[in-house]
């Protein structure tokens, strides 16, 4: 059996991680993705030590897929990607808007050579505004997108930021939908498309369903920030720290039962899922006074046994032998004769008839550039003269 996307070819020009992480999405679940890329590689590729050629979130965000290592400045590097877009499915990119449209690669000209093309862009901030064409990373969507309100210290009211890139990754998971959901709209013969998609965007619509709620009804707006479910559900037992929630009636009185509290079942303060809420910071110190008296194991044992939701909060390197993420399958160990034992999340879709599935590891710069200039007609005498000319690089991957 072979993943949903088997027959898609992907050309992925993008760099960072806002469009590498979503085109190997795409290629975990089938389809062929050829990552294009400066001669001396993308951005990614140094942004920390290598490890025998290749460095840990480069591999994670590009596992899957072959290396393209070329001058796109020349004609020789240009006439390449335009005879691989030809016969390809999707183009994705993530330049500031009107780069590609300057290289030659806009959509106008795309579609022309390939009507049925997906076209993805991908910016910071979109096309229009005072911020269309500045530099972006991570933070500064995070910035702009209310993300450091989010996670504002609860005390001080200082902003903080997500200790993650989530604004990129984000983005990557809607570009991988919206790229899946053209293809479909192309099935029942739309043609292809241009899609625009910004981080920006991206990211305010992430956040909105919970995280803007003060912001939803224009009559009836308020501070989001003095309604919002913003403790953090963290209680400290004896040994460790754990989480657990309780907002059905059901799970309340669980908790109570599982605490030995069942004199707080008729407190008039917390009997209703409203009085819960706006109680709140008294019921978080009460819960956080209780947990305190357990070991963690056996308050655990306790409210999962009344129906709680609950759990200890593990640290990263816990995660490897965790016995729901063992039995879930959830982190793949996959090997390799140049890397050994390679761990990487399990794509977390699991078709039932098509798999999805990690089909190779990331690629060495240029890895795959002689295999996919033959494949388009280049002879060796060609790709030689590419690669004595400087306008072509290629690893040996041996």
């Amino acid at each position: 059996m072979t993943g949903p996307l088997e027959g898609v070819k992907i050309i992925d020009l993008t760099s960072m991680i806002s469009g590498p992480m979503g085109a190997m999405i795409l290629a975990d679940q089938g389809a062929e993705v050829i990552k294009v890329e400066p001669l001396g590689g993308e951005q990614l590729r140094h942004m920390a030590a290598p490890f025998n050629g290749v460095n840990a979130p480069f591999y994670s965000c590009n596992r899957g897929k072959k290396s393209l290592a070329i001058d796109l400045k020349s004609a020789e590097g240009k006439e390449v990607l335009i005879k691989l877009i030809k016969e390809s499915d999707v183009f994705m990119q993530n330049f500031r808007p009107g780069t590609t449209d300057r290289m030659g690669f806009g959509y106008d000209e795309l579609k022309k050579i390939n009507p049925n093309l997906i076209y993805l862009s991908i910016s910071g901030f979109g096309n229009k505004g005072p911020y269309a064409q500045s530099r972006v990373y991570d933070p500064v969507i995070q910035a702009l997108s209310g993300a450091t309100d989010i996670q504002a210290d609860r005390n001080s009211g200082e902003p903080k930021m997500f200790r993650i890139v989530i604004a990129d990754k984000v983005t990557s998971l809607t570009a991988a939908q919206a790229v899946s959901s053209a293809l479909y709209a192309r099935e029942k013969n739309s043609g292809g498309q241009h899609i625009k998609l910004s981080m920006l965007d991206s990211v305010v619509a992430f956040f909105w369903p919970e995280g803007m709620t003060g912001l939803v009804f224009k009559d009836n707006e308020f501070d989001v920030r003095k309604l919002q479910g913003s403790q953090d559900l963290i209680y400290k037992a004896k040994d460790r720290y754990i989480t657990a929630g309780a907002v059905s009636d059901a799970e309340w009185k669980g908790m109570c039962r599982a605490l030995n509290r069942e004199d707080l079942i008729e407190d008039e303060r917390f009997a209703t899922p409203a009085g819960r809420v706006s109680n709140s910071q008294e019921r978080k110190e009460i819960t956080g006074q209780e947990i305190s008296k357990w070991n963690s194991q056996e308050i655990l044992s306790r409210l999962q046994a009344e129906g709680v939701p609950s759990a200890p909060l593990l640290d990263r390197m816990e995660l490897l032998g965790n016995e729901q993420i063992l039995a879930n399958e959830s982190i793949l160990r996959l090997n390799y004769e140049r890397y050994g034992e390679v761990r990487q999340a399990r794509p977390a879709a699991r078709f039932k008839k098509t798999p999805s599935e990690i089909n190779s590891p990331a690629p060495l710069l240029g890895e795959h550039g002689r295999e996919i200039l033959m494949e388009i007609g280049y002879s060796e005498e060609k790709i030689s003269k590419l690669l004595s000319e400087k306008k072509l690089f290629i690893t040996d991957p041996k």
